[in-house]
């Protein structure tokens, strides 16, 4: 009975061998997986894959490439998988304004002529234009060792198609791909996703990858996503896209398929409120520049520039809107200039298409903050502005001088949320730096909540000028201790103060805290008079008016702590178990209380 289990799939792969295609006919099915916006969680596009594989004997669609390969099937498998995938795609409701992700098998690079050739007729028959097509070069070997491989990657940018590197991290190749041909995306590899919000070392790298592709103008995917955590963490790190099953797995069923993922945008919410200022200030310096589109003829571009004269540059884009670079006026006028330059260029047997001239550009999503724009920017040499997208299409540029202005504006904003008795920044930079330290779990954070105990009856005892003079007392007292560049002091309002503390140990901060909180005590007795110094207390009114002593004024201090490797990004959690701990400290002897995030007190 085993021999028999064992020797069907060699029975049915040997049948394969001389029947591939036929057999692929009827069993073989594409399944689109979907590729989705990692801000807003709308669908961008799909990824072909093969299924059904499995029933030809087959272990893998890898397997099945490989047998056709060995015995000269594999141009006719991959244009039956090709026409089939179309055909679906097709089916898709606003398919147009989608894309669909098709792998490209290094060993039919020869045979690239033929296959653009076959694609465009089926595109043409399903009205699907190709700047919805991408091609993803597979990293199983090296596509830049072809010989035609540069004459195809020419024609595909042609005819309107766009690139992929797949599996970026792990295969051939790959960043003599970017520095030589024109990418429209990185796929990270999953080996890089996988446990990202676990491991510093990933991270450092993945957010570098990501710097890297938006310096260069090429957006990021992040593969193989399969936890909350990893989508945060990807997201954080400024991806513009995501694809796995935390998203979605993939289906041959068209009617499946979704236009959005509402669980992506509820775990946004955050994240936008957070930035809201970034991008209000970011879209009032926008210029939204005529554009070209990659398809235009020269005759377009130069009548573009003859009527906007002081105009140096404008953004190309493809036909879905997406943008592909700038086009340069200096690339044109050696053309302008030389005589016949324009007739040349207008010349069909010559050929020079937009395409041709496009220089590569930064470009970003708008969500991005200012300084993030800004450090991209200067990455860039040479370039003349940032290109911003929404919905991965076309929002408009900045320059270097919108940039400044919006830092500057920034600054000025943050300067007006500063506390004007203690000049300590005020609730808004308090839950950024929140939000922000959650994201990044590198390192151990220690978020810190100060209440003063007894602080309303001080305060109607002895007036608000004393009470002020305390709480400047201790907003001095936090500058003495916490003066390192990662230490964040706030004064959220009246005697509540926040401290913000990545890298130390628990024993270094409670020694700190207690000092802290004992320098405090000491300094404020003597904001008492002696009769009630003696005393040890004072008599006021609480809140519901009844008369009561009160002990003298302390300070009391809630510490949250989240460890290293821990990313959160739900500010309403994080609040919750600060206030719990504010109310243990206010109840314990010493006034000061810790909590690990997650943690059962």
């Amino acid at each position: 009975m085993l021999m028999a289990q064992h020797a069907e799939p060699e029975l049915l792969r040997r049948y394969a061998s001389d029947q591939l295609v036929t057999l692929a006919k009827l069993v073989i099915e594409s399944a689109f997986q979907p590729i989705v916006e990692a801000g807003t969680g709308t669908v961008f596009g799909y990824e072909s894959l093969m299924r059904g594989f499995d029933r030809m004997g087959f272990d893998s669609p890898l397997e099945v490439l490989d047998q056709a390969d060995k015995t000269g099937q594999l141009i006719a498998l991959e244009q039956m998988l090709t026409s089939r995938a179309l055909a679906k795609f097709a089916t898709i409701e606003d398919f147009s304004s989608a894309t669909l992700f098709l792998n490209l098998d290094v060993r039919l690079i020869r045979h690239g002529e033929r296959l653009v050739e076959s694609l465009l007729q089926h595109l043409r028959k399903n009205n699907i234009p190709p700047s919805s097509i991408c091609f993803e070069l597979s990293e199983r070997f090296d596509n830049t060792s072809v010989p035609e491989f540069s004459a195809l990657i020419a024609t595909m940018r042609k005819a309107g198609f766009k690139l992929a590197i797949d599996d970026f991290g792990v295969g051939h190749g790959e960043m003599k791909l970017l520095c030589d041909y024109p990418v429209d995306y990185l796929k990270i590899d999953r080996h890089f996703v996988a446990d990202i919000d676990k491991s510093a070392r990933k991270r450092h790298l993945f957010k570098n990858l990501v710097n890297m592709a938006h310096v260069l103008g090429i957006r990021v995917i992040a593969e193989g996503i399969e936890t909350e955590a990893e989508f945060l963490a990807c997201r954080e790190y400024g991806v513009d896209l995501v694809q796995g099953w935390f998203i979605s797995r993939p289906t041959t069923f068209v009617t499946e398929l979704k236009p959005a993922f509402p669980h992506l945008r509820d775990l946004d919410t955050v994240k936008r409120s957070s930035q809201s200022l970034d991008e209000i200030l970011i879209r009032k310096q926008i210029e939204r520049l005529p554009t070209v589109y990659e398809n235009d003829s020269i005759e377009n571009v130069f009548e573009l520039f003859r009527r906007n004269p002081r105009q140096a540059f404008f953004p190309v884009l493809n036909a879905n809107g997406e943008p592909r670079g700038i086009i340069n006026e200096y690339h044109l006028k050696e053309y302008i200039y030389q005589p016949f330059g324009r007739d040349l260029l207008k010349n069909k047997v010559y050929e020079r298409s937009i395409s041709q001239f496009v220089d590569r550009a930064p470009t970003v999503g708008l969500d991005a903050d200012a300084e993030r724009l800004m450090a991209i920017f200067a990455n860039m040499d040479g370039s003349d502005c940032v290109i911003l997208t929404e919905n991965m299409r076309y929002a408009g540029v900045v320059s270097a001088a919108s940039l400044i202005k919006v830092i500057n504006e920034k600054q000025l904003k943050t300067a007006q949320d500063q506390n004007p008795l203690t000049g300590l920044p005020g609730n808004r930079a308090i839950r950024d730096f929140m939000q922000s330290a959650g994201r990044d779990g590198d390192e151990t954070r220690f978020f810190c909540y100060c209440d003063f105990d007894n602080f309303k009856p001080f305060n109607d005892h002895y007036g608000f000028h004393i009470g002020d003079h305390a709480i400047s007392l201790f907003a001095a007292l936090m500058r003495r201790y916490f003066f390192s560049e990662g230490d964040f002091l706030g004064h959220v309002g009246g005697d509540d103060f926040f401290i913000g503390i990545t890298g130390w140990s628990k024993e270094e901060i409670t020694e700190i805290l207690d000092r802290l909180l004992g320098d405090f005590h000491d300094d404020a007795i003597d904001l008492y008079t002696e009769e009630d110094r003696t005393n040890g207390y004072i008599k006021g009114h609480d809140r519901t008016g009844n008369e009561r002593i009160f002990q003298l004024l302390r300070c009391s201090i809630g510490v949250l702590e989240l460890p290293a490797g821990l990313v959160i990004d739900d500010s309403a959690r994080v609040s919750a178990e600060i206030a719990a701990v504010k109310a243990r400290a206010k109840n314990s002897d010493t006034g000061l209380a810790f909590q690990a995030f997650g943690e059962n007190p």
